[in-house]
């Protein structure tokens, strides 16, 4: 399935992969190396997730599952 991360304010793409889940596309673009920053990750569920080294400032994290990252 492909999912993408959009801009949180321009609707504009960020990345996009074909994976199984949200999460798995998120470890893509971290490891990709991709600026996360403004991105739109409204209701992701991102539990357990190495989140390190990413930036997601001004990012849309509004109920989104951060447990454990």
């Amino acid at each position: 399935m492909k999912f993408e991360i959009k801009h949180r304010y321009t609707g504009k793409l960020i990345f996009e992969c074909d994976a199984a889940s949200m999460k798995l596309t998120v470890i893509a673009a971290i490891k990709a190396k991709c600026d996360l920053s403004y991105s739109d990750l409204r209701g992701s569920d991102l539990r357990g997730s190495d989140l390190r080294g990413s930036n997601l400032s001004y990012s849309d994290l509004r109920d989104s599952d951060l447990r454990g990252s």
